[in-house]
């Protein structure tokens, strides 16, 4: 199998997966403040059309919000952990395929620098 792979080009994949990659972990951060924080004024249903405030106990909504983020929870690690795995093992690949080139290189450099076997006709015979 041959390969024919540009590292310049692999890196801007690359350097285009990791921005995108921020914008999920800047994603998955904020779920991870705003829900809460949405959960904390969503407020309860109380008796009396009132809400429990501070201390009142959840209520359907904050419930809600905190059943969708622990059913993503796991998810967005996952995408997270995979994503960087992908990009490391780019990178990693790209970067033993590039020393490989190097190491044909020397080796092509070393075998055209051996002296040269002549084998002239007649040589040798008297």
């Amino acid at each position: 199998m041959g390969w024919d792979i540009k590292p310049s080009g692999v890196q801007g994949v690359v350097n285009k997966t990791v921005t995108a990659a921020e914008g999920f972990q800047k994603a998955g951060t904020s779920l991870q403040t705003e829900l809460p924080e949405a959960a904390k004024h969503a407020g309860t249903v109380t008796p009396g059309g009132g809400t429990g405030g501070e201390g009142g106990g959840m209520g359907p909504i904050a419930g809600a919000l905190g059943e969708l983020m622990h059913s993503h929870e796991y998810r967005l690690a996952y995408i997270g952990a995979r994503t960087e795995a992908s990009i490391n093992g780019v990178i990693n690949a790209t970067t033993a395929y590039v020393q490989g080139n190097l190491e044909q290189a020397a080796n092509a450099q070393r075998e055209a620098l051996k002296e040269p076997k002549v084998d002239l006709p007649g040589a040798g015979q008297k």
